[in-house]
């Protein structure tokens, strides 16, 4: 057992507490806007705990699959072991580093999701690799939504300096082929979506 903090959310976690962002904001905007269909192929790239991959699971339907990413192997167990508990079918936990080469087979995937991620990944350093690999396994009408920690101080959370306003976000993705379709204010945080061009 590790004793690294990680980060997720706008919240730094030790080992006794799981990371998400999830109860930062109302959940049902957040999927109000994903607007998941059954039978659609979802992924959740850091998924830390999975309270996202859950909701979407249920949406998804047994005729669909969420993917389900973190680097760390005991969030992805005990999120393998709440799904099986919970009789979800449809849910692959893996361990996986985001900034590598995803284990998800070419444009299988209808939308990709980052939840309060990308300010600790060193994302200058690892853009390329990250959006040319979304954009693999996207098909070709996928959507990526992006949820951020808004660029401006907070008494919790990361830095300012590690935070990327929508403007930013819009623009580190223009280069890789995507284009904005929507931005929703989720309170602290942001979900920007995007299509490929």
């Amino acid at each position: 057992m590790h004793n690294k903090k990680r980060c997720r959310g706008s919240h730094f976690f030790g080992d006794n507490k799981g990371p998400s962002s999830f109860s930062m904001q109302d959940p049902k905007l957040i999927f109000d806007e994903l607007d998941l269909k059954p039978g659609q192929a979802f992924l959740d790239m850091g998924c830390g705990t999975g309270d996202y991959t859950i909701q979407a699971s249920k949406m998804i339907g047994a005729s669909g699959m969420v993917y389900a990413l973190d680097m760390w192997e005991d969030l992805v167990t005990n999120l393998a072991e709440k799904a099986d508990s919970n009789g979800l079918k449809n849910i692959k936990a893996m361990v996986a580093d985001i900034t590598d080469v995803l284990p998800i087979d070419d444009r299988s995937i209808d939308i990709c999701f980052i939840a309060t991620v990308l300010h600790g990944i060193e994302l200058h350093k690892n853009k390329e690799n990250l959006f040319s690999e979304i954009n693999r396994v996207l098909k070709p009408k996928g959507s990526l939504s992006i949820v951020n920690c808004k660029k401006e101080e907070q008494p919790f959370g990361p830095p300012l300096h590690m935070r990327l306003s929508p403007e930013e976000m819009e623009s580190i993705a223009l280069e890789y082929g995507f284009e904005k379709i929507n931005l929703v204010d989720l309170g602290y945080n942001y979900m920007i979506q995007f299509g490929v061009k």
